[in-house]
């Protein structure tokens, strides 16, 4: 092989881990499926958030029709406050109820959209006013424990 040839190999296959890089980079930070449609704003307040992350998606049906642009926390409501951007080809009720949930059992979290039956749609700026907070596993497993502890320390003998 002359020399030409081998950095020509050299060369492509550094070109190829770059794009590999970007690739992953990109997965990372959950920008693989950026979109250019036109959005808009709803917010949704939570009591907890778990581990919801700026760029989450927002699901309906397992559909993505938006992702969560922002996460905040309201000091006058003491609440986590998300702001929503939802494409404007979707359209939701002003009584649709928002949840966090999991996908798969220690998977990333999202938020999940449920329709309402109002007629009138949300518009840009508006609240999402029903809204389920994120499960926490670990609070889960303190109150499995406690409950357990509480019932095996009663005192009787069998």
């Amino acid at each position: 092989m002359t020399r030409e040839k081998t950095d020509f190999w050299v060369g492509l296959f550094v070109l190829l881990g770059a794009v590999a890089l970007v690739f992953l980079a990109l997965r990372a930070g959950n920008l693989s499926s950026f979109s250019l449609a036109p959005t808009y704003q709803v917010q949704a307040y939570f009591d907890n958030i778990g581990g919801l992350k700026v760029r989450s998606p927002v699901r309906s049906s397992g559909v993505v029709v938006g992702r969560v642009s922002s996460i905040g926390f309201d000091n006058t409501r003491f609440q986590a406050v998300a702001t929503l951007d939802i494409e404007s080809k979707y359209e939701f009720p002003v009584d649709t109820s928002a949840s966090i949930l999991t996908s798969g059992l220690l998977g990333d979290q999202y938020i999940g959209l449920t329709p309402g039956g109002d007629d009138k749609n949300l518009d840009d700026g508006q609240e999402i006013i029903y809204t389920q907070s994120a499960v926490v596993l670990e609070e889960l497993i303190s109150k499995f424990l406690y409950s357990s502890a509480s019932q095996g320390g009663s005192g009787s003998d069998e």
